[in-house]
């Protein structure tokens, strides 16, 4: 493509009161509203002074700022342009949205994660965001992740795991076999904390809030993790909550142990990275193998907190053996382990637990949208921006669960392309507004599926 030149650009001129960049946000705002988002917040908020006045419609602005993509304070500014204050009330300058974050304490942020877990119910039932077979789990992920900050004015920064400076946001998902993940928990901590600490926490409120949401009623629940996790703590707050456990563990005595007692005939090829279906015999030629042997967690706690389940075990040649021209007598393994209390079948069991991978999707979704930057050099602000982050991040994916198209598992960034940031001109007609959107958008049935469906009656009352 190319830049026509009959007849030629002359000039640009910002000068249409009508135009609105995202269009996309009409639906998504009202099934922000439909939601509860701006009464909740109204409701369990107590910030105070006149910083925290109307903090419904600020919460409300923040969470639709960020879902047309703001990443920064500043970005809020795309709310106030053209005819959007013909469609929308309650639009805050930047600096006004700036001043309500940094009045934030703790508490009031959590506050907000309670606004964002009711808001998540909300969704649910006005969208199918999980369906589930009940001879299947839902499985609830937990992990954390970095977010890289710059400069010391960042309250609460420093160097974690992965070398950078940042802060450490951990998150935990939901994800059943027929649906993409959605966000059920989030806590900002300080970027040289360790991974489980405060997990236990965190996996009872993700157990609760899925509980609670239209479509997981009476779903078993497994909660994997990776070895960071695997601590009596976290375990049990798991099984407390009514859930199984998939866990990495560390190659601890005890775990090679374990091990080294599997017998040689328990192993069992699996399809794995690379493999190559065999037609012929009907197997996978693969040269990893799995087994599986009774294991009993935490033995250094007494009796009474002890958790008896099982150690499967993933086993893969070694790939760079130290002396290739005098070969070992016997073969050489890595081994990769995690403790389960779930009831599946070895392989069926390891084929879930490494779907855990899911989450780092979300990891990345996150910071290619809002969680790009964390943009106060307060902490409570920063915390409270991953809130209204997880809040967006649940409300477009709601969205796209409602447009089709098969958007329902699609990034952030593709759906806000293809439902959000359309372009529209705003007019009047018999007093009502009406939104002139491109001829020939790709993607226009998916957004009349949306609109459509937001302006319907609900699928059902909330509970």
């Amino acid at each position: 493509m190319q830049l026509s030149h009959t007849p030629p650009v002359a000039t640009a001129t910002f000068d249409d009161p009508n135009l609105v960049s995202s269009a996309g946000l009409v639906p998504a705002v009202k099934l922000a509203a439909d939601a509860g988002l701006g009464e909740l917040a109204g409701k369990q908020l107590t910030v105070p002074t006149d910083k925290g006045a109307n903090a419904g419609s600020k919460v409300a602005s923040l969470v639709a700022g960020m879902v047309a993509g703001a990443d920064s304070i500043d970005d809020m500014a795309l709310l106030k342009h053209g005819g959007t204050g013909k469609i929308f009330t309650g639009r805050y300058a930047p600096s006004t949205l700036g001043s309500f974050l940094r009045s934030f304490t703790f508490g009031h942020v959590r506050q907000l994660d309670a606004v964002a877990s009711r808001v998540l119910t909300g969704l649910s039932t006005r969208a199918p965001l999980l369906t589930h077979d009940p001879d299947k789990y839902a499985c609830v992920d937990v992990d954390d992740t970095i977010v890289e900050v710059h400069g010391y004015q960042k309250q609460g920064s420093g160097y974690g795991y992965s070398g950078v400076r940042g802060l450490n946001a951990m998150l935990a998902t939901v994800t059943t076999a027929d649906s993409a993940p959605v966000i059920v928990a989030q806590r900002l901590r300080k970027g040289q904390v360790g991974s489980p600490r405060g997990a236990g926490r965190l996996i009872g409120d993700a157990l609760a809030a899925t509980g609670r949401l239209d479509g997981t009623a009476g779903a078993r629940m497994l909660v994997r993790a990776d070895s960071a996790y695997y601590g009596h703590a976290a375990v049990q707050a798991a099984i407390t909550g009514g859930a199984d456990v998939s866990v990495t563990v560390r190659m601890d005595p005890a775990v090679k142990r374990a091990i080294a007692a599997i017998d040689d005939d328990a192993w069992q090829r699996i399809e794995y990275t690379d493999a190559i279906y065999d037609e012929d015999t009907g197997a996978w030629i693969s040269t990893a193998e799995v087994a599986e042997i009774d294991f009993t967690a935490f033995t250094s706690k007494k009796k009474s907190q002890r958790i008896p389940g099982r150690l499967v075990v993933r086993r893969i040649p070694e790939l760079n053996p130290k002396d290739a021209e005098q070969p070992t007598l016997f073969d050489t393994h890595r081994f990769h382990a995690f403790f389960t209390t779930s009831d599946l079948e070895t392989v069926t069991a390891d084929k879930i637990h490494r779907a855990h991978a899911v989450i780092e999707q979300i990891n990345a979704d996150l910071k290619d949208s809002a969680l790009a930057h964390l943009p106060s050099g307060k902490f409570n602000a920063n915390a409270a921006w991953l809130v209204l982050t997880v809040i967006a991040f649940n409300l477009t994916r709601a969205a796209a669960t409602l447009a089709g198209a098969g958007l329902a598992k699609a990034t952030t960034g593709t759906i806000r392309r293809k439902l959000i940031s359309v372009p529209a001109r705003a007019g009047t007609s018999a007093r009502q507004v009406i939104l002139h959107l491109p001829q020939d958008w790709p993607w226009e049935s998916a957004w009349t599926n949306l609109f459509t469906s937001i302006n319907a009656p609900p699928r059902h009352a909330a509970t």
